[in-house]
C-alpha cells in the first residue's frame, strides 16, 4: 500500500518501527521520518497499518502531540466496533480528523491497487482521503460515520471466514467421495469469478422479508429451491460415507428464511 502511495503528487512520507521496509521505500523515491510523531507534523493525510487496538491508539497519541492543523488519520488496521468513534471523539477534540478504513483484498489486491476500502467518518474527512485512496483500490465507498467502516469490514469478514469453514466441509466430502482437492478449487474459483459467489444474491437495500409481489421473490423462490435439492443431495452424499457436514445442515435448515422467503409447509411443520 505504501508503495503504491509513492505515485500521489505531494510525495510519500513513511515510518516503521521495523528499518527494513523504511529502507525499501527510501529507496524508491520515499521521505522517512524518525518518529509517528514527526510523521504527522509533516503531512495531511496519516495511514495506519498496524496489528491491534493497542497499537492504532498508540500511534495516535504520538500523533496527536504533533500533528499538523487539520491532519487526517486514516486507520486501516480492522478493530473492534466501538474503537473508531472513541479514537474519532478524542482527535476532534485536537483538530484532527480520524476515519476508519479497513481494507479487503489480501496481499494480492494491495499490490495491484485493486483493494475495497470501507471509509467510516465525516464528509470532510472522506473528503480528504478520497483521492488518495483511488491509488490503492478500485472500490472506495463512505460507509457513513465513524466506526461505519469497520462494521462493514467486520460483516464481509463474517462472511469471508464463514465461507472459508463451508469450503473445509466440501473439501471433507469431495476427499471422501475420492475427487481431487485441487481439481475442485479451480472450479470453485472458476465459478465464483463468474458468478459472483456469496455476494451474487447480495443485491436488495434490506434483509427484510420479500413481497411476493416483489422481483426478488421470484428470483429467491429458485435460489432456494435449487439450494435445498442440491444441499440434500449432498447431505445424503455425505450420510452415506459418514462426512460430518454441520454447515450444510443448517445451511438447508435456514436458506429460505435467510433469503427473506416464507416458511414452506415442510418448514412448519
Amino acid at each position: 500500500m505504501a508503495t503504491r502511495l509513492l505515485a500521489w503528487p505531494d510525495g510519500l512520507h513513511a515510518y516503521d518501527v521495523a528499518q527494513g521496509p523504511l529502507d525499501e521505500l527510501a529507496a524508491a523515491g520515499a521521505s522517512v521520518a524518525g518518529s509517528v510523531g514527526e510523521l504527522a507534523g509533516a503531512v495531511d493525510l496519516l495511514c495506519v497499518m498496524v496489528r491491534d487496538d493497542d497499537q492504532v491508539r498508540d500511534v495516535l497519541d504520538q500523533a496527536l502531540n504533533t500533528a499538523r492543523p487539520g491532519l487526517t488519520v486514516a486507520i486501516h488496521s480492522t478493530v473492534a466496533p466501538g474503537t473508531p468513534a472513541r479514537l474519532a471523539d478524542l482527535a476532534r477534540e485536537h483538530g484532527v480528523h480520524v476515519v476508519d478504513a479497513p481494507v479487503s483484498g489480501g496481499p494480492m489486491g494491495a499490490a495491484e491497487g485493486t483493494l475495497a476500502i470501507m471509509v467510516g467518518g465525516t464528509d470532510e474527512g472522506f473528503a480528504a482521503c478520497a483521492a488518495p485512496f483511488a491509488l490503492l483500490g478500485t472500490k472506495v465507498v463512505h460507509a457513513g460515520e465513524a466506526g461505519a467502516g469497520t462494521r462493514m469490514k467486520l460483516a464481509r469478514n463474517l462472511l469471508h471466514f464463514i465461507s472459508f469453514t463451508a469450503a473445509t466441509e466440501a473439501q471433507r466430502l469431495a476427499e471422501s467421495a475420492g475427487l481431487d482437492l485441487k481439481v475442485l478449487g479451480e472450479v470453485v474459483r472458476h465459478t465464483d469469478a463468474i458468478t459472483g459467489g456469496p455476494g451474487a444474491i447480495m443485491h436488495r437495500d434490506t434483509a427484510a422479508p420479500i413481497d411476493p409481489d416483489d422481483f426478488w421473490f421470484g428470483v429467491f423462490s429458485h435460489v432456494r429451491a435449487l439450494g435445498e435439492k442440491d444441499l440434500a443431495f449432498a447431505i445424503e452424499l455425505a450420510d452415506q460415507l459418514d462426512v460430518d457436514v454441520p454447515l450444510a445442515r443448517l445451511a438447508s435448515q435456514r436458506l429460505g428464511a435467510g433469503l427473506g422467503l416464507p416458511a414452506t409447509t415442510k418448514e412448519h411443520a
